[in-house]
């Protein structure tokens, strides 16, 4: 009984797919496979750029991070001397001049 029911399982599944063949344009199919070619090799060149655009944004990055840290490090010192004045002035507390080098 399996073996008659396996059999017509699969002489239906032929008969559909069969039907299904007839409902599909073969040049609508090529014409698919054409445009998904096409925007497979447009997603491609895209991350090629992407990719490069990455390496340049890191390479630049790591010129310019030693000079980042340096000034903000100085950003930090002078608001740290600039806090310490203005609460001088706040509280009226007498206090001398700082002197200040940039360099």
């Amino acid at each position: 009984m399996e073996e008659t029911q396996k059999e017509s399982i699969k002489s239906a599944s032929e008969e559909i797919s069969k039907e299904f063949k007839t409902l599909i344009n073969s040049q609508d199919l090529d014409s698919l496979k054409q445009l998904q070619n096409l925007i497979l090799g447009r997603l491609q060149d895209s991350n090629a750029v992407l990719s490069h655009f990455n390496e340049y944004s890191e390479h630049c990055f790591t010129e310019v991070s030693a000079d980042f840290s340096r000034n903000t490090r100085l950003l930090k010192s002078m608001k740290s001397d600039l806090d310490y004045i203005f609460q001088k002035l706040r509280y009226g507390h007498p206090f001398r001049p700082l002197i200040i080098l940039f360099f």
